[in-house]
């Protein structure tokens, strides 16, 4: 299926190493031209140089911290004039972090906020002049299927990212008549330098098939989910093939949340 993704310039935020680069690297092998940014310099030059090597893509890599406007906006305008157009954003910058609530301080409250939801927005309201030239475009917010059934001491991430679901659906509402789409992921429980730290600290003995495919984790799937299948679902959101799909949450969590 050609995703007609071919020639388009796509803007990945957090994009050195996990989601974020699976995601270039997909968008990559289907014809686009790719912007990545993050803030570890030599993480993101190995991503590029990554990139560029397995699909021989042009990649712009800029470093850059979204917590911060203004590399938000720089990020976004070096993106659009280094390859004349913009054409997708997706607002992958973000880290887990998860306290009780009586533990979490106004600066932790700040700074989860400024990277989660503020980079979004900043990202995506300087991203709109140059998708209105071109006639249109897609911005994907990647969030976390926790932020639909916050359990206990899950903040201040599930807060932030069940405010980037709304902040998905009232942008699908106001850019729908620019035919700009906007969606979201919420992700689950994915195999990240996060997730493989904890198999290390909760089960050392275990292979990572076995702490993947670990009953407790109650995930219907029966396993722990890759990057691949992550980023196989965002370029989906982003290309041709999704183009009535805009408004919408799509959970990759193998079935384990409570809500659709």
């Amino acid at each position: 299926m050609d995703l007609g993704l071919k020639g388009k310039v796509a803007l990945i935020t957090g994009a050195s190493k996990g989601i974020g680069l699976e995601t270039a690297l997909h968008l990559a092998y289907e014809g686009a031209k790719v912007a990545i940014c993050a803030r570890n310099k030599e993480n993101l030059k190995a991503a590029a140089a990554l990139i560029f090597e397995k699909t021989g893509a042009e990649v712009l890599h800029v470093e850059a911290d979204m917590t911060l406007e203004e590399d938000c906006k720089r990020a976004v305008t070096q993106s659009a004039e280094h390859f004349g157009r913009l054409d997708i954003v997706i607002n992958n910058a973000g880290t887990s972090s998860v306290h009780p609530f009586e533990k979490v301080g106004t600066d932790l409250w700040q700074q989860d906020l400024d990277l989660k939801l503020f980079g979004a927005i900043h990202c995506s309201r300087y991203a709109l002049p140059y998708m209105r030239q071109v006639g249109g475009g897609a911005i994907v917010n990647v969030t976390a299927a926790i932020g639909k059934t916050p359990p206990a001491s899950s903040l201040p991430t599930t807060v932030s990212r069940a405010a980037g679901m709304a902040l998905t659906k009232a942008m699908s509402k106001d850019l729908g008549p620019d035919n700009i789409r906007v969606n979201t992921v919420c992700i689950g429980l994915i195999r990240s330098d996060q997730i493989e730290k904890k198999w290390k600290q909760e089960a050392p003995e275990l292979t990572w098939e076995k702490y993947g495919k670990n009953p407790s984790h109650h995930i219907p799937l029966g396993r722990i989910g890759n990057t691949k299948e992550a980023a196989k679902v965002i370029t989906f959101l982003v290309s041709d093939a999704a183009s009535y799909v805009t408004g919408t949450a799509v959970n990759i969590d193998g079935g384990r949340s409570g809500a659709l």
